[in-house]
């Protein structure tokens, strides 16, 4: 699971010698570096296997059949039913699609000065793992405030208090390893399913000082958004954020081209740091939507926006890795509601951990974070995104 240097380019920025001893062996140089950092998506066909855009540039997004890059017309073509109209008869996409790395390889594109800074990050992340692999933080417990933007267009789309307070329980579930779900992890893994020690909260106070709920609505003139962030700003119909450094930025708005949701990664511009979801994605009541309606999108996300990777490494072709030791390497992501085992990648008898909240598959399936996941979690917390939570 150590393939960085075609796959996972932000963790390439360690020096030479570093690179020998790390997970991110790969790296030869600090020009090398540079070379690597949009390494992530390999060719269209690897991008067209793993189900997911991977984001090599607008042309590969246009070829991709994912129509990420959004515009009105894009929403008209992407395959959905983009009215905006909110009606009953739209359905959530029938698998899970999530655009982080679409993104993340976009911002890398636009901003080429974002290198060095998630460069940074990964470092102290590896340093610290290094020093101690079980890293937990100090402190103990994590809680993390909220601020939840709901971004519509129609009354259906402004979804209910208690549909994000349902998102809230979910997120606290979840990473609390308090999902009664949990006992249908098979045999090998039974023990493996960790506490995360992080909570959510909604915000209780806003960025002036003043008592809040937590909750932002915008009413927008745009019919769907896209991976493009045009969602985490006013100018472009959505909403801005709060500081990032203080809060967890949740956009809930209509998405099209099969979107779920995507993150952002640490150590990335602050004025587009968060996580945004698909509307009829989001918690567990209200207008969420089987297969996808335990709130387990956003447990994903969050999980991408505490610097955790897919399972498979998001290649198709069993050389990327996401930089945690207790997670099989996997060949590509897994849909659905997969059967024990699921081998690839050499990785019998037990397979693929499809039941990681990393991977793919349906909200029904997705039922655990592993402990190296959350040490890697921690050490961002304890690094990167130290001003947040308490």
């Amino acid at each position: 699971m150590d393939d960085d240097t075609k796959d996972n380019p932000d963790e390439s920025e360690q020096s030479s010698t570093d690179d020998q001893s790390t997970e991110q062996s790969q790296d030869q140089s600090s020009t090398d570096d540079q070379s690597t950092e949009q390494s992530q998506d390999q060719s269209s066909t690897d991008d067209q296997s793993s189900g997911q855009s991977q984001d090599q540039s607008s042309t590969d997004d246009q070829s991709s059949g994912q129509s990420q890059d959004q515009s009105s017309s894009d929403d008209q073509s992407s395959g959905q039913s983009q009215d905006g109209s909110g009606d009953d008869d739209e359905s959530a996409p029938d698998h899970r699609m999530c655009g982080t790395m679409e993104v993340h390889n976009r911002i890398l594109e636009e901003q080429p000065e974002c290198r060095a800074s998630r460069a940074e990050v990964s470092s102290a992340i590896q340093a610290r793992l290094s020093a101690d692999p079980s890293f937990r933080r100090t402190c103990g417990l994590t809680t993390i405030p909220v601020v939840v933007h709901v971004v519509y267009r129609t009354d259906a789309e402004n979804i209910a208090d208690d549909q994000i307070t349902s998102q809230i329980d979910a997120l606290n579930r979840d990473y609390r390893a308090n999902n009664t779900d949990i006992k249908n992890a098979p045999a090998p893994w039974k023990k493996l399913p960790a506490d995360a020690l992080i909570e959510f909260k909604m915000a209780d106070t806003d960025p002036d000082g003043n008592a809040t709920d937590g909750i932002t609505r915008t009413k927008t003139d745009q019919t769907s958004f896209g991976s493009d962030d045009k969602v985490k700003s006013a100018a472009t119909g959505g909403a801005d954020p709060w500081p990032s450094d203080k809060y967890l930025n949740l956009w809930v708005c209509r998405l099209s081209g099969g979107l779920l949701g995507y993150a952002q990664f640490p150590g990335m511009p602050a004025a587009t740091d968060g996580v945004v979801i698909l509307n009829t994605a989001f918690g567990t009541s209200g207008t969420a939507r089987a297969p996808f309606n335990l709130g387990r999108t956003a447990v994903h996300e969050v999980g991408h926006w505490l610097d955790l990777r897919h399972i498979w490494g998001d290649t198709n072709n069993c050389s990327g890795t996401d930089f945690v030791d207790d997670t099989p390497n996997a060949q590509m992501p897994n849909f659905g509601k997969p059967t024990f085992p699921h081998v690839s990648c050499s990785n019998g008898p037990n397979g693929d951990m499809f039941i990681n909240y990393m991977d793919y598959v349906d909200d029904d399936t997705m039922i655990m974070f592993t402990p190296d996941q959350v040490s890697r979690m921690h050490a961002v917390l304890e690094g990167t995104r130290d001003s947040i939570g308490s």
